[in-house]
Protein backbone atom coordinates (compact mmCIF):
# COMPACT_ATOMS: atom_id res chain seq x y z
CA UNK A 1 0.00 0.00 0.00
CA UNK A 2 1.43 3.38 -0.85
CA UNK A 3 1.11 6.65 0.80
CA UNK A 4 2.18 9.74 0.03
CA UNK A 5 3.30 12.34 2.92
CA UNK A 6 4.08 16.41 2.29
CA UNK A 7 6.89 17.02 4.75
CA UNK A 8 6.87 21.38 4.98
CA UNK A 9 10.03 23.27 5.68
CA UNK A 10 10.94 26.79 6.10
CA UNK A 11 12.38 28.08 2.94
CA UNK A 12 15.24 28.04 1.65
CA UNK A 13 16.18 24.75 1.77
CA UNK A 14 19.71 23.37 -0.11
CA UNK A 15 18.07 20.11 -1.68
CA UNK A 16 21.50 19.19 -3.17
CA UNK A 17 23.35 19.65 -0.61
CA UNK A 18 21.43 17.36 1.32
CA UNK A 19 21.46 14.55 -0.53
CA UNK A 20 25.23 15.01 -1.65
CA UNK A 21 25.68 14.14 2.02
CA UNK A 22 23.48 11.26 2.16
CA UNK A 23 24.51 9.37 -0.76
CA UNK A 24 28.45 9.75 -0.07
CA UNK A 25 27.42 7.83 2.50
CA UNK A 26 24.27 5.60 1.35
CA UNK A 27 24.83 2.15 3.45
CA UNK A 28 24.72 -0.11 0.13
CA UNK A 29 21.36 -2.27 0.43
CA UNK A 30 19.34 -0.54 2.52
CA UNK A 31 19.38 3.18 0.97
CA UNK A 32 19.94 4.20 -2.24
CA UNK A 33 20.57 8.06 -3.54
CA UNK A 34 19.80 9.15 -6.95
CA UNK A 35 19.73 13.14 -8.56
CA UNK A 36 16.73 13.98 -7.19
CA UNK A 37 15.62 11.44 -4.47
CA UNK A 38 16.53 9.45 -1.07
CA UNK A 39 14.93 5.99 -1.00
CA UNK A 40 15.69 3.09 1.86
CA UNK A 41 14.43 0.12 3.64
CA UNK A 42 12.46 0.54 6.85
CA UNK A 43 10.96 -1.95 9.73
CA UNK A 44 7.85 -0.50 11.26
CA UNK A 45 4.86 -2.62 13.21
CA UNK A 46 6.70 -5.94 12.76
CA UNK A 47 6.48 -5.62 8.99
CA UNK A 48 9.09 -4.67 6.11
CA UNK A 49 8.68 -1.73 3.80
CA UNK A 50 10.32 1.27 1.71
CA UNK A 51 10.20 4.82 1.79
CA UNK A 52 11.72 7.49 -0.75
CA UNK A 53 11.72 11.56 -0.14
CA UNK A 54 11.71 14.36 -3.37
CA UNK A 55 11.31 17.77 -3.26
CA UNK A 56 7.72 18.69 -3.69
CA UNK A 57 7.81 21.73 -4.55
CA UNK A 58 9.83 25.60 -3.00
CA UNK A 59 8.28 24.62 0.33
CA UNK A 60 7.87 21.01 0.79
CA UNK A 61 9.45 17.42 0.65
CA UNK A 62 7.41 14.59 -0.08
CA UNK A 63 7.89 10.99 0.85
CA UNK A 64 6.31 7.85 -0.48
CA UNK A 65 5.91 5.35 1.70
CA UNK A 66 5.26 2.09 0.75
CA UNK A 67 4.48 -0.17 3.69
CA UNK A 68 1.10 -2.65 3.64
CA UNK A 69 0.67 -0.98 7.82
CA UNK A 70 -1.30 2.79 7.70
CA UNK A 71 -0.51 2.70 11.53
CA UNK A 72 2.59 3.32 10.93
CA UNK A 73 2.53 6.34 9.32
CA UNK A 74 2.63 9.12 12.15
CA UNK A 75 5.79 7.23 13.10
CA UNK A 76 7.04 7.19 9.97
CA UNK A 77 6.76 10.92 9.76
CA UNK A 78 7.63 11.35 13.07
CA UNK A 79 11.43 10.12 11.88
CA UNK A 80 11.70 11.89 8.61
CA UNK A 81 10.62 15.39 9.60
CA UNK A 82 14.11 15.50 12.03
CA UNK A 83 15.85 13.37 9.56
CA UNK A 84 15.45 15.58 6.93
CA UNK A 85 15.60 18.82 9.22
CA UNK A 86 12.28 19.96 7.99
CA UNK A 87 11.78 22.17 11.32
CA UNK A 88 14.78 24.40 11.44
CA UNK A 89 14.38 28.07 11.02
CA UNK A 90 17.07 28.79 8.13
CA UNK A 91 16.82 32.55 8.57
CA UNK A 92 17.60 32.72 12.45
CA UNK A 93 20.65 29.89 12.00
CA UNK A 94 22.02 31.83 9.37
CA UNK A 95 21.85 35.28 10.90
CA UNK A 96 23.78 34.33 14.11
CA UNK A 97 26.34 32.19 12.11
CA UNK A 98 26.74 35.25 9.63
CA UNK A 99 28.38 37.51 12.28
CA UNK A 100 31.77 35.10 11.90
CA UNK A 101 34.52 35.38 10.07
CA UNK A 102 35.03 31.22 9.58
CA UNK A 103 31.40 31.12 8.26
CA UNK A 104 29.89 34.50 6.65
CA UNK A 105 30.57 33.40 3.34
CA UNK A 106 29.96 29.70 3.63
CA UNK A 107 26.48 30.76 4.68
CA UNK A 108 25.89 33.20 2.23
CA UNK A 109 27.03 30.78 -0.61
CA UNK A 110 24.44 28.13 1.01
CA UNK A 111 21.57 29.46 3.66
CA UNK A 112 19.45 26.69 3.40
CA UNK A 113 22.30 24.43 4.64
CA UNK A 114 20.18 21.86 6.91
CA UNK A 115 21.64 18.96 9.21
CA UNK A 116 21.33 15.63 7.63
CA UNK A 117 19.70 13.33 10.70
CA UNK A 118 18.91 9.99 10.62
CA UNK A 119 16.08 7.22 10.36
CA UNK A 120 17.49 4.89 13.11
CA UNK A 121 19.55 5.87 16.24
CA UNK A 122 20.63 2.21 16.61
CA UNK A 123 21.98 2.20 12.64
CA UNK A 124 23.69 5.52 12.67
CA UNK A 125 25.38 4.79 16.31
CA UNK A 126 26.80 1.46 14.58
CA UNK A 127 27.90 3.29 11.45
CA UNK A 128 29.56 5.58 13.79
CA UNK A 129 31.56 2.66 14.87
CA UNK A 130 32.24 1.37 11.71
CA UNK A 131 33.59 5.14 11.10
CA UNK A 132 36.14 5.14 13.89
CA UNK A 133 39.61 5.77 12.36
CA UNK A 134 38.92 4.93 8.47
CA UNK A 135 37.62 7.28 5.72
CA UNK A 136 33.83 7.40 4.91
CA UNK A 137 34.00 5.44 1.73
CA UNK A 138 35.83 2.95 4.02
CA UNK A 139 32.89 2.86 6.69
CA UNK A 140 30.13 3.13 3.96
CA UNK A 141 31.59 -0.96 2.59
CA UNK A 142 31.94 -1.94 6.01
CA UNK A 143 28.26 -1.11 6.51
CA UNK A 144 27.33 -2.84 3.35
CA UNK A 145 29.14 -6.04 4.51
CA UNK A 146 27.25 -5.84 8.10
CA UNK A 147 24.04 -5.56 5.77
CA UNK A 148 24.66 -8.04 3.78
CA UNK A 149 25.49 -10.34 6.37
CA UNK A 150 23.30 -9.89 9.17
CA UNK A 151 20.40 -8.00 7.71
CA UNK A 152 17.17 -9.31 6.95
CA UNK A 153 16.50 -9.54 2.78
CA UNK A 154 13.80 -7.70 1.00
CA UNK A 155 11.23 -9.31 -1.39
CA UNK A 156 12.42 -9.66 -4.73
CA UNK A 157 10.19 -6.76 -5.38
CA UNK A 158 12.13 -4.43 -3.96
CA UNK A 159 15.38 -5.95 -4.11
CA UNK A 160 14.96 -4.76 -8.19
CA UNK A 161 15.35 -1.12 -7.16
CA UNK A 162 18.81 -1.73 -5.22
CA UNK A 163 16.94 -2.20 -2.10
CA UNK A 164 18.07 -5.32 -1.42
CA UNK A 165 17.89 -5.65 3.12
CA UNK A 166 17.22 -3.68 5.93
CA UNK A 167 19.48 -2.57 8.73
CA UNK A 168 20.26 -5.66 11.04
CA UNK A 169 18.65 -5.03 14.68
CA UNK A 170 19.67 -4.86 17.61
CA UNK A 171 19.01 -8.61 18.29
CA UNK A 172 20.35 -9.59 15.06
CA UNK A 173 23.80 -8.14 16.25
CA UNK A 174 23.36 -9.58 19.77
CA UNK A 175 25.84 -12.37 19.70
CA UNK A 176 27.21 -11.63 16.38
CA UNK A 177 30.85 -11.81 15.89
CA UNK A 178 31.22 -8.33 13.89
CA UNK A 179 34.78 -8.27 14.07
CA UNK A 180 35.74 -11.87 12.25
CA UNK A 181 33.05 -11.33 9.10
CA UNK A 182 34.13 -7.61 8.97
CA UNK A 183 37.80 -8.30 9.09
CA UNK A 184 38.21 -5.46 11.72
CA UNK A 185 39.77 -5.09 15.14
CA UNK A 186 37.91 -6.80 17.85
CA UNK A 187 37.50 -3.66 19.75
CA UNK A 188 35.27 -2.26 17.35
CA UNK A 189 33.59 -5.33 16.76
CA UNK A 190 32.80 -5.63 20.92
CA UNK A 191 31.65 -2.13 20.98
CA UNK A 192 29.21 -2.82 18.36
CA UNK A 193 28.27 -5.79 20.09
CA UNK A 194 28.16 -4.05 23.69
CA UNK A 195 25.79 -1.53 21.67
CA UNK A 196 23.45 -3.77 20.67
CA UNK A 197 23.23 -5.14 23.60
CA UNK A 198 22.48 -1.54 25.34
CA UNK A 199 19.89 -1.24 22.93
CA UNK A 200 18.16 -4.30 23.08
CA UNK A 201 17.83 -4.09 27.43
CA UNK A 202 17.26 -0.07 26.70
CA UNK A 203 14.37 0.71 23.66
CA UNK A 204 14.76 4.28 24.34
CA UNK A 205 18.44 4.31 24.07
CA UNK A 206 18.56 7.08 21.08
CA UNK A 207 15.66 8.95 22.61
CA UNK A 208 15.73 13.17 21.86
CA UNK A 209 15.05 15.89 24.30
CA UNK A 210 17.82 15.11 26.71
CA UNK A 211 20.43 17.93 26.17
CA UNK A 212 24.07 17.77 24.87
CA UNK A 213 26.18 17.04 27.53
CA UNK A 214 23.86 14.30 29.51
CA UNK A 215 23.37 12.48 25.68
CA UNK A 216 27.34 12.55 25.43
CA UNK A 217 28.02 11.55 28.66
CA UNK A 218 25.59 8.79 28.61
CA UNK A 219 26.72 7.54 25.42
CA UNK A 220 30.70 7.94 26.44
CA UNK A 221 29.90 5.19 29.12
CA UNK A 222 29.00 2.91 26.44
CA UNK A 223 31.99 0.71 25.53
CA UNK A 224 33.96 1.82 22.80
CA UNK A 225 32.29 5.51 22.29
CA UNK A 226 34.76 8.24 22.73
CA UNK A 227 34.01 11.87 22.43
CA UNK A 228 34.05 12.11 18.66
CA UNK A 229 31.72 8.97 18.16
CA UNK A 230 29.48 10.57 20.65
CA UNK A 231 29.12 13.80 19.66
CA UNK A 232 28.27 12.46 15.97
CA UNK A 233 25.47 10.31 17.14
CA UNK A 234 24.47 13.35 19.17
CA UNK A 235 24.46 15.18 16.02
CA UNK A 236 22.95 13.14 13.53
CA UNK A 237 20.46 11.01 15.69
CA UNK A 238 19.52 12.64 18.89
CA UNK A 239 19.40 15.87 16.70
CA UNK A 240 21.51 18.01 19.05
CA UNK A 241 21.79 21.28 17.24
CA UNK A 242 25.10 22.47 19.47
CA UNK A 243 26.86 19.06 19.09
CA UNK A 244 30.10 19.18 17.52
CA UNK A 245 32.90 16.39 17.01
CA UNK A 246 35.68 18.49 17.79
CA UNK A 247 38.40 16.05 16.79
CA UNK A 248 37.15 15.44 13.38
CA UNK A 249 39.61 15.38 10.19
CA UNK A 250 37.30 17.00 7.62
CA UNK A 251 36.61 20.25 10.05
CA UNK A 252 39.91 20.55 10.92
CA UNK A 253 41.12 20.24 7.57
CA UNK A 254 38.56 22.67 6.19
CA UNK A 255 39.82 25.56 9.24
CA UNK A 256 43.16 25.08 7.55
CA UNK A 257 44.28 28.50 5.77
CA UNK A 258 47.07 28.20 4.96
CA UNK A 259 48.92 28.15 8.16
CA UNK A 260 47.89 24.69 9.34
CA UNK A 261 45.39 23.51 10.46
CA UNK A 262 43.69 23.68 14.51
CA UNK A 263 43.65 21.12 17.52
CA UNK A 264 40.92 19.90 18.60
CA UNK A 265 41.12 22.42 21.92
CA UNK A 266 41.89 25.28 19.19
CA UNK A 267 38.71 24.30 17.12
CA UNK A 268 36.67 24.03 20.44
CA UNK A 269 37.65 27.65 21.91
CA UNK A 270 37.26 29.06 18.08
CA UNK A 271 33.05 27.33 18.03
CA UNK A 272 32.27 28.64 21.60
CA UNK A 273 31.00 32.20 19.50
CA UNK A 274 29.10 29.38 17.09
CA UNK A 275 26.46 28.00 19.95
CA UNK A 276 23.67 27.07 20.24
CA UNK A 277 24.29 25.76 16.50
CA UNK A 278 27.68 24.37 16.34
CA UNK A 279 26.15 21.73 14.68
CA UNK A 280 25.16 23.46 11.41
CA UNK A 281 28.34 25.18 11.59
CA UNK A 282 30.14 21.67 11.45
CA UNK A 283 27.76 20.84 8.35
CA UNK A 284 28.68 24.11 6.77
CA UNK A 285 32.48 23.32 7.01
CA UNK A 286 32.19 19.37 6.01
CA UNK A 287 30.10 21.05 2.38
CA UNK A 288 32.89 23.18 2.04
CA UNK A 289 35.65 20.80 2.46
CA UNK A 290 33.90 18.69 0.28
CA UNK A 291 33.22 20.97 -2.63
CA UNK A 292 37.43 22.10 -2.52
CA UNK A 293 38.27 18.44 -2.12
CA UNK A 294 36.43 17.87 -5.63
CA UNK A 295 37.50 21.17 -7.58
CA UNK A 296 41.05 19.75 -6.89
CA UNK A 297 40.57 16.85 -9.05
CA UNK A 298 41.54 16.56 -12.40
CA UNK A 299 39.10 16.75 -14.89
CA UNK A 300 39.25 13.54 -16.87
CA UNK A 301 40.13 14.16 -20.57
CA UNK A 302 37.30 13.38 -22.89
CA UNK A 303 37.65 9.80 -24.85
CA UNK A 304 39.04 9.78 -27.83
CA UNK A 305 36.80 9.01 -30.67
CA UNK A 306 37.21 5.62 -32.18
CA UNK A 307 36.96 5.84 -36.18
CA UNK A 308 34.70 2.79 -37.24
CA UNK A 309 36.41 -0.26 -38.57
CA UNK A 310 36.99 -0.69 -42.18
CA UNK A 311 35.05 -3.11 -44.10
CA UNK A 312 36.83 -6.88 -44.48
CA UNK A 313 36.75 -7.25 -48.12
CA UNK A 314 35.58 -10.28 -49.52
Amino acid sequence: MTHIIPLPYRPPYDWPAILAYLGGRAIPGVEVVTADAYARTVYLGGRPGTISVMRGGDDALVATVDHPDPATLPDVLARLRPMFDCDADPALIAAALSRHPDLAPLVAERPGLRVPGAWDGFEIAVRAILGQQVSVNAATRLAGRLVSAFGEAMAPDDAGTGLTHLFPTPDRLLDADVAATLGMPGARGRAIGALAAEAHAKPDLFARGRGLDPAVAALRAMSGIGEWTAQYIALRALREPDALPASDLALLRSLDTGAGRPTPAQLLARAEAWRPWRAYAAVHLWTSDAARIAAALPVPKPAAKRRPPRPVSG
